[in-house]
């Protein structure tokens, strides 16, 4: 949303593009279709051309058969519809599921595919980190721009808080310790997990590391080189020293944990 509250303008890039996976998955799913949503650095006007990935997230009837969602698949995959970001990540769940607050992954079918993404299609959410889910679907109900549907506060629900602040904790620890994550998204992605703990809300990435440097002195130094880098094409991402980046994560998960514990455990996922 906009500082008017009104949904972030798509970039114009993404138009021909998203206009044409709306007419594919419509095609394909027919009526079962309930929703489709930009969401992710879209919704949140942060999309960076050469940088970022394109997300989306589409609600259909839970019936829909396996069938139709391998073949979705298949018509919205790279090249043979060519993404025009560095990836398209896309998400399909039950209609039913999304409307209600849950921290587990629960999709039907999970696509990435794009000329700098690897290629992945799940249709089994079982044994899937559900941090990522959980995280996307808080951002797609406060931010959610609708391609088709109705609006997206009213058909995605966000996870509670502190299911939420549960899925930050493992975001923080995928951060620290997985492998295949660019430096600068390390440090942007906890200035965001830092950010959602200080405010409730789910900023771009550069405004929640502006907001997180004034806030933590030490590390504005690494915080600006991650702007810097990430301003920067994929190919062209600079390194930043793993040791401050290690730091400054450990900082961040310190705070998403004492925002958990101040707020009580979690309770079950649904």
């Amino acid at each position: 949303m906009t500082a008017s509250g009104q949904p972030q303008p798509l970039p114009a890039e993404l138009r021909p593009y998203l206009g044409e996976l709306v007419r594919r998955t419509r095609a394909v799913c027919g009526p079962a279709v309930a929703g489709v949503y930009a969401v992710g650095s879209v919704a949140l006007g942060d999309y960076r051309p050469g940088r970022s990935d394109v997300d989306v997230t589409v609600l259909v009837d839970p019936a829909l058969p396996g069938d139709a969602l391998r073949e979705l698949a298949e018509v919205l995959a790279h090249p043979g519809l060519p993404c025009p970001a560095a990836g398209l990540e896309l998400v399909v769940y039950g209609s039913d599921f999304a409307r209600r607050p849950s921290g587990r992954a629960g999709y039907l079918l999970d696509l990435n595919t794009g000329p700098l993404l690897p290629g992945r299609a799940s249709l089994d959410s079982a044994g899937t980190p559900a941090f990522w889910y959980a995280i996307d679907r808080a951002v797609a109900h406060q931010s959610g721009i609708a391609l088709l549907g109705r609006a997206a506060q009213e058909a995605i629900a966000a996870p509670q808080r502190a299911e939420l602040l549960t899925a930050l904790v493992a975001s923080v620890r995928e951060h620290t310790e997985g492998t295949g994550h660019l430096a600068d998204n390390r440090v942007l992605n906890g200035c965001r997990a830092a950010a959602f703990c200080r405010t409730g809300r789910w900023l771009p990435k550069r405004s929640a590391a502006r907001l997180i440097a004034a806030e933590e002195e030490a590390f504005r130094p690494l915080i600006a080189a991650a702007l810097d880098s990430f301003a920067r094409p994929r190919a062209e991402a600079r390194p930043l020293p793993q040791a401050d980046v290690r730091a400054f994560l450990a900082r961040v998960r310190d705070r998403v944990e004492e925002a958990a514990a101040a707020d009580g455990p979690a309770r079950p996922a649904h």
